[in-house]
C-alpha cells in the first residue's frame, strides 16, 4: 500500500483515519467499525463492500 495514497484516504462514512492492515490487506475504520478490502493493490472504499468489524476486533486495535 503507498504510503502517500494511504496519508489522504479517509473513511467514506465517517471521514476519520483509516489504519492498514497488511496481513488482511483491508483499511480500517475504527469510528465506523468497517473494514474495507484492498484488491489486487486497489481499496474498494464503497460501504456496501465493506466487512463490519466485531467488538473483539476494535478491541484488538486499541491494544
Amino acid at each position: 500500500m503507498d504510503k502517500k495514497l494511504l496519508e489522504i484516504l479517509v473513511c467514506p462514512v465517517t471521514k476519520g483515519p483509516l489504519i492498514y492492515d497488511k496481513d488482511k490487506q483491508e483499511l480500517i475504520s475504527k469510528s465506523a467499525r468497517l473494514a474495507y478490502p484492498i484488491r489486487e493493490g486497489i481499496p474498494v472504499m464503497l460501504e456496501d463492500e465493506a466487512r463490519t468489524l466485531s467488538d473483539e476486533e476494535i478491541a484488538n486495535l486499541s491494544s
